[in-house]
């Protein structure tokens, strides 16, 4: 995208009344966002959701002068744009109608060929909470996962220390541009989410961290993940819509159980109960519902000469070097387990070394 194209989107984003849904409206009728300031009103006004009000505002001249001071700011803080129908524009984003036709981010950002997860829950992650997060994202490490959060306080900012603590690039997408940091308390831990990946908004430099601009958050997190896992939540809070929206996206959601006596997994378990959520016990969970042990490519592991194997681990390695490849439903079936924990004990097989999944939930002995 060169610098005249961004000038031309950047002002058509100033229009008033030009949310994501009618910029993209625009440019697919028009070709190019220069092309809509230069096409003739009559020629406008047969797009759908066009009238007079907005025909009017494409006329302001103002929105040349925001755009102008925008390009200043992106260029003097070396911020990276990516336009919706870029490479560098996240691919399942680009799936979403309401998705931002512009992208701003600042860090080392990698997306190509990646798994992305969101982890989202309450502002008031508990112990339970904090145990869990850990344990999820130490198992799933070797699969090198992305980790997208909000960068608030809670799960948020758990989700990101700990993704930067077992080497996993993290992204906090915030509310406002990236000209700030909300909440002010997560300055401290800028440099290094940038330096083990970034931050990502579709706000200007001019926007605040506003109420309603959580919402609008809220569904590129859940728009360019795979799927949202939801440590904790009370039975309202922005976790649960940001669950909505991954559900409405066609996304996997996740949801953490705990006791019904618990402010903070009510909301998980009403997830549960109403079938809007998986549930999610462990990462063997995840990787199992994803079909990540199919075409996944983890994190280089050397084998180790000599692996210790519990006795679960070892009944299942004999029958596998007897049988040869064995279908995940007969293994558990032969073995006496029942799937949901043996899916466990292969994901902990396959991290040794021992085992490796094939297509159609296949499974042999390394």
């Amino acid at each position: 995208m060169t610098e005249h194209d961004l000038f031309y989107l950047l002002a058509l984003q100033r229009i008033n009344g030009v949310g994501a849904i009618m910029a993209k409206k625009l440019l697919t009728h028009c070709g190019s966002a220069e092309a809509v300031f230069k096409t003739k009103s009559s020629d406008l006004a047969g797009i759908d959701g066009v009238g007079t009000v907005l025909l009017k505002n494409l006329k302001d001249p103002s929105v040349f002068e925001k755009a102008k001071a925008e390009i200043a700011f992106i260029q003097a803080n070396g911020i990276e744009v990516a336009y919706f129908q870029d490479q560098n524009y996240p691919e399942r984003l680009k799936q979403c109608i309401d998705g931002p036709v512009l992208l701003f981010s600042s860090g080392t950002i990698n997306l190509k060929d990646r798994k992305i997860i969101s982890i989202v829950g309450t502002r008031q992650i508990t112990a339970y909470g904090t145990e869990f997060c850990r344990k999820l994202i130490e198992d799933l490490a070797p699969l090198d996962p992305i980790i997208v959060s909000g960068f608030a306080y809670g799960v948020d900012i758990v989700a990101h220390q700990l993704a930067m603590e077992y080497k996993l690039q993290t992204i906090g997408v915030v509310a406002h541009g990236l000209n700030q940091i909300y909440p002010k308390a997560h300055k401290k831990y800028v440099a290094a989410v940038e330096q083990n990946g970034g931050f990502m908004t579709e706000f200007w430099s001019s926007t605040n961290p506003d109420k309603e601009n959580f919402v609008r958050r809220n569904r590129i997190v859940a728009g360019m993940t795979e799927a949202t896992i939801v440590i904790e939540s009370a039975d309202r809070g922005g976790s649960l819509i940001t669950a909505t929206m991954a559900n409405d996206y066609n996304r996997d959601v996740f949801a953490v159980p705990g006791r019904t006596t618990d402010k903070y997994s009510q909301g998980c378990n009403n997830l549960i109960k109403t079938q809007k959520a998986n549930l999610l016990t462990s990462a063997a969970d995840l990787v199992y519902i994803m079909n990540w042990d199919i075409n996944q490519k983890p994190k280089p592991v050397q084998k180790q000469l000599f692996v210790t194997l519990d006795p679960e681990e070892q009944k299942i390695y004999d029958y596998l070097l007897k049988s040869g490849k064995e279908l995940l439903d007969i293994l558990a079936l032969h073995c006496d387990f029942p799937v949901y924990k043996i899916s466990g004990i292969l994901l902990n097989m396959e991290l040794k070394g021992v085992v490796r999944p094939l297509p159609g939930k296949l499974f042999e002995a390394i």
